[in-house]
């Protein structure tokens, strides 16, 4: 649970302890700021919760006080995720002179580089969504860097370990996919009612350039996921491969070390044999044995096992 206030001073965002601010972040928010929220703010319950619901897809809703957006952003990412990287949902709710922000975590939304020169509550909503895209971007780089790595370790790898990891990336990637596609959806919507919104020509230029980047990152996030889905059955047959070459490397010596046993054994069976009473029987048996390895590796390869 957390809260807090922020007010746009010289196009910056300042943070204000107060509830008069034009600008509120609710982040996981309690029943008490949830009963505020849809009883005092008549934000539609619904729709509160579809802010907070990971699997939500973006949409924009027009209520009779306000305008409720629902947007999609990457979750930071630790290494206790085990390389999948999650999506969240945040909803952004603009009233006439105050906008309402909803995410189910305390992160910090409105502290980074991206979010200066701010003019207006509008703008802010623009650079909201156009820092989730910067932002999804950025773990697309980290996924085809982890990608890379992955794929060095599978080339040596029989194990099963990182092609569950690989298997998770691409399942990342597919969330990632959806997301970002959902955004789109979001974006369209948002212009195709600009005027009714209230945004300036100034900003639907805004919006066209976060249209124009949402999508780049869309077909950059498509490619990574074609592309690891195309290399999952070679990288495991790369895998079976590996373990076929082990098996055939065991059997070798395998049947190396029976080969010899087996001349070995026949001279030390206890019956009468030939060499028992000569004095270099042991050099004869052991220069047998070494000869039946040769013999038997010469013989591999000419069949080319």
């Amino acid at each position: 649970m957390m809260r807090k206030h922020y007010q746009i001073v010289e196009r910056k965002l300042v943070e204000k302890p107060s509830d008069q601010s034009p600008i509120t972040i609710f982040a996981s928010p309690d029943e008490s700021e949830r009963k505020y929220l849809v009883e005092d703010l008549k934000i539609d319950e619904h729709t509160l919760s579809s802010s907070l619901d990971p699997d939500e897809l973006s949409r924009l809703e027009f209520e009779p006080e306000h305008v409720a957006m629902i947007f999609k952003r990457p979750k930071n990412y630790s290494g206790a995720d085990q390389f999948f990287f999650k999506v969240s949902s945040a909803g952004a709710f603009l009233f006439k002179d105050r906008l309402i922000i909803v995410i189910s975590e305390d992160v910090p939304l409105l502290d980074s580089a991206q979010m200066n020169r701010i003019h207006s509550l509008h703008d802010l909503i623009l650079k909201l969504i156009a820092r989730s895209i910067i932002h999804f971007r950025e773990h697309l780089k980290v996924i085809s860097m982890i990608s890379d790595e992955l794929q060095k370790e599978i080339n040596t790898a029989m194990g099963n370990k990182q092609l569950i990891n690989m298997f998770t990336l691409q399942k990342s990637l597919v969330y990632y996919v959806n997301s970002i596609n959902s955004n789109g959806v979001l974006l369209e919507k948002l212009k195709n009612n600009a005027a009714k919104i209230g945004f300036t020509p100034e900003e639907i230029e805004v919006l066209d350039d976060i249209l124009i980047e949402n999508g780049q990152c869309y077909k950059q996030a498509d490619i990574y996921s074609s592309i690891l889905a195309s290399l999952m059955d070679a990288r495991a047959s790369i895998v079976s491969n590996n373990l076929n070459v082990l098996m055939k490397t065991l059997n070798i010596i395998t049947i190396c070390i029976m080969v010899p046993t087996l001349v070995v054994s026949a001279f030390s069976m206890n019956v009468g044999i030939p060499l028992a009473k000569r004095a270099h029987a042991f050099e004869i048996i052991i220069g047998l044995a070494i000869l039946s390895v040769i013999s038997f590796m010469l013989f591999w390869r000419i069949r080319k096992w």
